[in-house]
């Protein structure tokens, strides 16, 4: 079994809200020194069977059609040693 990680993100020229909600927290909870907070989302995906590059490249093609909105969302995918 492996397991693929598809990090999708907000472009850097979309506004994020909810990544300035969140830096305004730590400003009033006093965590100093963060000048920027982005906020996405990440899908951690089970295979069957190995991370062919076959598979891989299967998991790309359904982030770049499902996962993400290649709009205004650009997306990575890894595979995760270990699991």
């Amino acid at each position: 079994m492996a397991r693929v990680v598809v990090d999708v993100m907000l472009k850097s020229e979309i506004l994020d809200p909810q990544g300035k909600a969140v830096q305004g927290a730590f400003g009033r909870l006093g965590f100093e020194g963060v000048s920027s907070v982005r906020q996405g989302k990440r899908f951690e995906i089970e295979l069957d069977g190995e991370a062919t590059p076959e598979a891989v490249a299967e998991i790309e093609r359904a982030a770049a059609t499902l996962l993400a909105n290649p709009v205004i969302e650009d997306f990575t995918v890894h595979v995760e040693a270990g699991v």
